[in-house]
């Protein structure tokens, strides 16, 4: 059955993951983690693509990004595959491809903003590479929390949103990460950065199906009903 096409929105949310290829690593130490940071920072600003969060596991890369226009975060995401995989092959004495396939991104709704940011902030404790969030050097947790600022990071609103002065949005941005998420929460994020599918109510669903004329929910299982259109594969 055909995949169905990327569903990418202007101005909306994506919250992006790149994994390595058979789980192989992709980020080996800080020398890779800096390279991989500044191609996104750089391409970002020349794509207009807003650059609000990340997170980087030896074999994962995860990222929160806000497009202009169409097609900027392909080209984004396209460039600093390029570019990161020849610095990363060039100086690990390797060749052919790093990447499992495509990039995959899912859709947010405003309202997943803050727990987004949670979700990378929280990803190193899973994979039990620190102990603590403000231990891992490679998220976005110490920027929003006052501890480091990150060349490149644009705050979205829902940050923004958090209090009146520095002090207290980051205040309220670690309040907000020590409570953490829901395992529902947690488990919706993954899935629709996993699988394409985006995440908001039912009006915001019927908006971006409307807007891309694709089919932005699974289909049901089971064979298709009488005159009903095949059902669609779930995108990669």
């Amino acid at each position: 059955m055909a995949r169905l096409p990327r569903l990418r929105a202007a101005g909306h949310l994506h919250l992006v993951v790149w994994r390595g290829h058979n789980g192989q690593p992709v980020v080996a130490d800080d020398t890779d983690a800096h390279r991989l940071l500044d191609a996104v920072a750089e391409l970002a600003a020349r794509e207009g693509v807003a650059w609000h969060g990340f997170a980087l596991l030896p074999n994962e890369v995860w990222l929160l990004l806000t497009p202009a226009t169409d097609g900027a975060l392909g080209r984004l995401m396209q460039g600093v595959g390029r570019r990161y995989v020849r610095l990363y092959n060039d100086r690990h004495g390797r060749r052919g491809t790093l990447w499992e396939g495509r990039y995959r991104a899912a859709v947010l709704a405003p309202p997943w903003t803050l727990p987004a940011l949670v979700l990378l902030d929280t990803l190193p404790l899973e994979a039990g590479l620190c102990a603590q969030p403000e231990h891992h050097p490679w998220s976005s947790h110490r920027h929003y929390s006052g501890m480091q600022m990150w060349r490149g990071l644009q705050p979205p609103p829902a940050w923004w949103a958090l209090g009146d002065t520095p002090f207290a949005r980051e205040a309220a941005y670690r309040q907000r990460v020590a409570q953490g998420l829901t395992s529902s929460q947690r488990d919706a994020l993954r899935r629709a950065a996993l699988h394409g599918w985006p995440l908001g109510d039912d009006a915001f669903l019927a908006a971006l199906q409307a807007s891309s004329g694709r089919r932005v929910q699974p289909a049901r299982p089971g064979r298709p009903r009488k005159g009903s259109a095949p059902n669609d594969s779930v995108p990669k």
